[in-house]
């Protein structure tokens, strides 16, 4: 056995070979395969699990999230109350004059017409929302002061587009107040009319 010929050796290193060459082919093309394979259905009872558990939570919790959902559609339900509804003009400028009444160093005598239209900030939004533009003079800090209460006052209002330029100077006026114009966006209550 010590002394195999020269054939013989190649021959079997050549076996040798084939044989690793065989058994590599078999651990890169069914076992890596098949451990891949199996890491792929361990993440995905992994995933399941985690599904299945955050679905008893769920469950568990369901009067929690009931009741949550009861005070969420309170809260809605008094917010929508506050919302323009009936006749939308009357509202908004009833609302205006009657905010404004505070603030002395305010005059608006201009109210346009209300633009009515779909709510173009978000999709499927269920509210409309009612557009008009006011305008007048103040003083810029108690313009400053009223935008900011008016936007408090009403969190379904905003203020947009406010153009402040200075006064005309006319015998006797004021040449410390501004002319101001802005666009008062609000929402709709659903169904109104």
């Amino acid at each position: 056995m010590k002394k195999i010929s020269k054939e013989k050796r190649n021959q079997l290193i050549l076996v040798c070979m084939v044989i690793g060459a065989i058994i590599a082919g078999l651990w890169f093309g069914l076992i890596n395969f098949q451990q891949g394979h199996l890491a792929r259905l361990q993440q995905r009872r992994d995933d399941a699990s985690a599904k299945l558990t955050k679905v008893d939570q769920s469950i568990k919790n369901a009067d929690l999230i009931e009741s949550e959902l009861g005070v969420a559609g309170k809260k809605l339900a008094e917010f929508e109350e506050d919302m323009a509804s009936g006749d939308i003009y009357l509202w908004l400028v009833n609302n205006i004059r009657q905010f404004k009444l505070s603030y002395k160093g305010i005059d608006i005598p201009q109210i346009s017409q209300p633009d009515v239209k779909d709510m173009n900030l978000l999709p499927r939004f269920p509210y409309k929302q009612v557009s008009l533009t006011i305008g007048g003079t103040a003083y810029f800090h108690d313009l400053g002061k009223f935008t900011a209460d008016f936007e408090n006052q009403f969190p379904h209002f905003r203020v947009m587009n406010l153009d402040l330029e200075p006064t005309p100077t006319v015998m006797g006026g004021d040449r410390e107040k501004l002319t101001f114009k802005m666009e008062i966006v609000a929402l709709i209550k659903p169904g109104a009319s």
